[in-house]
C-alpha cells in the first residue's frame, strides 16, 4: 500500500507544494496545521512517518515530538527554519530521527523520507503480494496481470493494494478508502463503486461476472484468492 506520511506544519503553502510533490512520488500526505490537530491525527489514523514543523503556533514541535513519543515509535523527520544547534540536538534526544533545515527542496525530504522507512521499516518499502495472476509490487507501484503490466492510477492502486492484503476477506463498502490510505478523497454515492468498476476492466475482469474482485452486496468488496 502507499507511504501515508501526516505533515503537521502551519504553512498552508509549503504544505500544498509537499503534498503534490509526495502523491506523485507514491506517499499519501495528510496534512495538520498544528500540533494539537496533529496528535488528533496521529491518534485517528495508521502512518509511517509524521514531518513535523519545529515552529509550530502555540504547542511547538518539540513538545508534539514529545508528546508523540510517550505513545508512539512512528517515525519523526523534524522541519526546521532554525540553525541553532540546540534545537536539533534536543529533538534527536527526545526521539526524532532525522532533521532538515529549510529552505529545502522536496527532492531532499522525499530522500531523507525514505531513508528513515528504510532503517524503520524496510519489508513495507520492499513488500510484494501475489493474489491468483495478480501481481504488485509495491514499492514501484507496478501490477502485472499475467505477466502483463497493468496500468493504474494511484488511487486504483492503492485500492488493490488494500483488497490484496486482505485476500479472500471482505472490505466494506464505506472503509475501502480509508482502508487504502485515501481518507483524503471526498466519498460521493459511487465514488467506490466507479473505481471498482475501473479496475475490474483494467485487471480483465468481468463486469458482468466479476471473478477477482466480487461484490458481497450489503457489504462491500473481496479479490478472490482464486478465480472461481
Amino acid at each position: 500500500m502507499a507511504v501515508r506520511v501526516l505533515l503537521i506544519d502551519d504553512d498552508v503553502r509549503l504544505q500544498e507544494l509537499l503534498a503534490t510533490y509526495l502523491e506523485q512520488n507514491g506517499v499519501h500526505v495528510t496534512t495538520a496545521t498544528d500540533g494539537s490537530r496533529g496528535l488528533v491525527a496521529l491518534d485517528a489514523g495508521a502512518f509511517d512517518a509524521v514531518l513535523l514543523d519545529v515552529m509550530l503556533p502555540g504547542m511547538d514541535g518539540l513538545e508534539v515530538l514529545r508528546r508523540v513519543r510517550l505513545k508512539s515509535k512512528v517515525p519523526v523527520l523534524m522541519l526546521t527554519a532554525k540553525g541553532d544547534e540546540t534545537d536539533r540536538v534536543v529533538g534527536l534526544e527526545i526521539g526524532a530521527d532525522d532533521y532538515v533545515a529549510k529552505p529545502f527542496s522536496p527532492r531532499e525530504l522525499l530522500a531523507r523520507l525514505r531513508a528513515v522507512l528504510r532503517r524503520s521499516q524496510p519489508a513495507a518499502l520492499s513488500e510484494k503480494i501475489v493474489v491468483g495472476d495478480v501481481a504488485l509490487d509495491v514499492a514501484t507501484r507496478e501490477v502485472r496481470v499475467n505477466e502483463r503490466a497493468v496500468e493504474l492510477t494511484g488511487i486504483e492502486f492503492d485500492i488493490l493494494v488494500a483488497l490484496a492484503r486482505r485476500a479472500g476477506r471482505v472490505v466494506p463498502r464505506d472503509a475501502l478508502l480509508t482502508e487504502a490510505g485515501r481518507g483524503d478523497v471526498t466519498v460521493g454515492e459511487r465514488t467506490v463503486d466507479v473505481h471498482i468498476s475501473h479496475l475490474r476492466q483494467k485487471l480483465g475482469d468481468d463486469p458482468r461476472a466479476p471473478k477477482k474482485i466480487k461484490t458481497v452486496r450489503g457489504v462491500g468488496y473481496v479479490l478472490a484468492r482464486e478465480d472461481a
